[in-house]
């Protein structure tokens, strides 16, 4: 009879415990020193969600262990809200960084980044002129670039020892040139083309070798921007449909428990009434 109270019990007891990596994915995203504490905003939702499991979680913990009607009820009901939050935000992270991603340059172990690759309401996001200025900002400030820096044998490194990093999408494109530019490498952060040397690309000319402005005004920069958070979130979605799944599951599950405390109460209630009536009547007196 309570086997479903139990059940419900056991994996609402696993669901906040799968909300503390999603609320830590959330905070992850959120304090990484790279574009996405530049856009904070779109992690609050994952933070907002984890929360709510949590809480609803312990609900619907205490309202199958304890048999509580009105706790398995206002479990359910927020419950409902919660998955389908979660489903739209799933759903929303892949739709917002379904396209694009890095290219591969001859003899390079490194990607190059292109803006014209992406698409969609993140790249016009990124890309807005107001907001972009908010956005490189933040990038410069987290001094990615400045890190690159590697000194080998006493020595800065070579130009084909630099050739086989594997940069990530900022340091690709945000401190360094595309590689199509043709530019002389110096160092990580230093690059110098030939005087007359024919451009095809604008990126080419916002590169700047001034550390303060290096390609943090190119296409490629937001272009690695939204690589970064293509592959941070892709990261964290596949924890969150883990547990949709599972709350969907113990949605169901839940919706027995509920009718079963409800036909327990009933029966009881019923129970109660025929033995108030079999009383004699001068107990009653």
């Amino acid at each position: 009879m309570r086997t479903s109270n139990h059940l419900i019990g056991l994996l609402n007891f696993l669901t906040f415990v799968l909300s503390i990596p999603i609320l830590a994915g959330g905070i992850w995203l959120s304090s990484k020193a790279n574009s996405t504490e530049c856009l904070r905003f779109l992690q609050w939702p994952l933070i907002i969600i984890g929360v709510a499991i949590m809480v609803v979680s312990l609900a619907g913990f205490a309202g199958a262990c304890y048999r509580n009607t009105f706790l398995m009820w206002l479990y359910l009901f927020v419950m409902f809200f919660v998955i389908v939050a979660l489903i739209v935000f799933i759903v929303f992270a892949y739709a917002v960084t379904d396209k694009g991603s890095g290219r591969t340059v001859p003899s390079r172990v490194y990607l190059d980044y292109y803006l014209q690759d992406y698409s969609g309401w993140l790249k016009d996001r990124v890309a807005e002129e107001s907001y972009w200025e908010k956005i490189s900002s933040c990038v410069r400030d987290s001094k990615v670039c400045k890190k690159m820096g590697r000194i080998v044998g006493g020595v800065p490194e070579s130009v084909e020892m630099f050739n086989l990093r594997k940069l990530s999408p900022i340091e690709s494109g945000c401190c360094k040139p595309p590689s199509d530019c043709g530019f002389s490498y110096q160092n990580e952060t230093v690059w110098t083309g030939v005087e007359g040397m024919v451009l095809f690309n604008s990126d080419c000319t916002n590169w700047n070798n001034d550390q303060s402005e290096l390609c943090y005004n190119c296409d490629s920069c937001k272009a690695g921007v939204l690589a970064s958070l293509k592959r941070s979130w892709r990261k964290v979605s596949v924890i969150n449909i883990v547990v949709l799944i599972i709350l969907v599951i113990a949605y169901v599950i839940g919706i027995a428990a509920f009718r079963n405390n409800r036909r327990i109460d009933n029966e009881e209630a019923s129970g109660e009434a025929r033995m108030e009536k079999a009383r004699p009547s001068w107990i009653h007196s």
